[in-house]
């Protein structure tokens, strides 16, 4: 943390859309200002791009976009793998209940980096998995409003920090990270994923390279 660069407490409620691809806006997250997203900037809880669009904020309502190369990149090819189904028994059975098309699987590597790709297809003997992010090649169109913004102070940043925070995912309540409808922010991708991004499937590594 730079003592030097000051630290900015901010709760937000806002929703976020992506192109749907017919040229059509698709709401993929929402915080309300019931249940607004609050996180602390420059501790990499967001994208770089969202929190400065908040900073920039000449008013307590927002509209901005994040392209998609400070987004999460475009999608890539190299990134959808074919897996053993092997990988995926347990007690000597294929998963049927957690692996088929759509399912999110956390999973963890052998250097315990996290992942959660979504399956996309089960095949006789492979498993193909999406390990790009789902918001890949998309631009993010953020609307919403500032509920507060100020310095943080010392006690608010050292409460922040022993939250313990899961590979940047906030308070599991949003931080633009979550792809669905619903708050999931640990990466989750829909309605009741959001809270998977520590736990690897089964122990089983992978890598995403």
């Amino acid at each position: 943390m730079d003592n030097n660069t000051p630290h900015y407490l901010l709760s937000v409620a806002y929703d976020l859309y992506v192109d749907s691809g017919n040229g059509e806006l698709m709401l993929v997250e929402k915080t309300s200002e019931d249940h607004p997203f609050q996180f602390i900037t420059g501790l990499g809880a967001c994208l770089d791009a969202f929190e400065a669009g908040l900073l920039q904020a000449d008013s307590d309502t927002f509209a901005f976009t994040v392209p998609v190369n400070q987004a999460y990149g475009p999608f890539m090819e190299e990134h959808v793998l074919e897996l053993e189904k092997e990988i995926f028994k347990v007690n000597g059975k294929f998963d049927e209940t957690h692996i088929y098309p759509g399912a999110v699987v956390p999973m963890t590597n052998e250097d315990g980096n996290h992942f959660e790709p979504i399956v996309k297809e089960v095949r006789e003997d492979k498993v193909v998995m999406d390990f790009n992010h789902p918001l890949a090649g998309k631009d993010l169109q953020f609307k919403g409003r500032i509920l507060d913004k100020h310095e943080a102070s010392n006690d608010e940043l050292q409460a922040y920090l022993n939250r313990g925070q899961c590979d940047h995912c906030g308070d599991g309540e949003g931080c633009c990270h979550g792809h669905g409808e619903g708050e999931g922010c640990c990466h989750g991708h829909g309605e009741g994923h959001g809270e998977g991004c520590c736990h690897g499937h089964g122990g089983h590594d992978h890598s995403k390279a």
